[in-house]
């Protein structure tokens, strides 16, 4: 404990592969006693968040990223292309959703509009995975809707690492509302959900996998795309585009 606390290491307890983490019921980690810790992504964070107009931004530039993570992943990923998913099918649907990102005025506007892209999604790639008619239920038992909670579960646990690692507390969310303890883990588990979770669990649900076998691919998927890398490179960026961080902060 010695070492991983000179070398800034937090430890927690988490699932086979990584994710997701947990202690209990609870997401928790043993935070190194260490006073020299850097603490700018946090002071950033809460800097523009108690500002409406600041949070709005944040949670565009969110969706902004999340869409264009997509785009990334399903033109690189072979075994996407090669399942017919090509994201000039969605086009339209695309630039829509971002011209709706653009002019929302609240949060509720840009949920509205996501609601509507996910929609669009979800028929998408049932569509081209021959599960027509598919329905978005959690507690439904269908395979389909089985690996999006499975998958998504996943995600939030990166979400989670992303956040603790980098000091800032998940009561912080941009877009999920104030009122539930871990909706920044929400915020910044949708970056990589709809690019990843959402294909492959249609994909694992049309082939009839056992749910081990999806969780193996799903984080085999997160490790191929760089997923938690893009998470820390996309909350540090919003952390810090308003913040001038000095040495000398008392």
């Amino acid at each position: 404990m010695r070492m991983l606390t000179s070398a800034g290491v937090l430890v927690g307890f988490c699932g086979s592969g990584g994710t997701p983490l947990f202690a209990g019921s609870e997401i928790e980690w043993l935070t190194p006693q260490n006073e020299y810790r850097p603490t700018e992504y946090v002071q950033g964070w809460l800097k523009f968040w108690f500002d409406e107009q600041e949070r709005l931004k944040a949670a565009k530039n969110f969706q902004k990223s999340r869409l264009e993570f997509l785009k990334k992943v399903w033109s690189n990923d072979r075994n996407l292309v090669s399942e017919n998913f090509n994201c000039n099918d969605l086009t339209s649907a695309f630039n829509c959703y971002e011209e709706n990102v653009e002019k929302a005025k609240k949060v509720g506007d840009l949920l509205c509009s996501e609601a509507l892209i996910t929609k669009r999604l979800y028929k998408y790639v049932a569509g081209c995975t021959k599960l027509n008619g598919f329905t978005r239920q959690h507690e439904s038992k269908d395979l389909a809707n089985a690996f999006l909670n499975h998958g998504n579960y996943l995600a939030y646990g990166l979400g989670a690492c992303t956040l603790w690692v980098l000091g800032i507390p998940h009561s912080f969310a941009v877009m999920h509302g104030k009122t539930r303890r871990g909706a920044l883990v929400f915020d910044v588990a949708d970056l990589i959900k709809d690019a990843i979770v959402l294909p492959w669990a249609f994909i694992c649900a049309k082939e009839k996998m056992d749910e081990q076998a999806f969780r193996q691919l799903i984080l085999q998927k997160f490790t191929d795309h760089h997923a938690l890398d893009f998470m820390f490179e996309q909350v540090k960026k919003q952390a810090l585009a308003n913040s001038i961080i000095s040495d000398n902060l008392p």
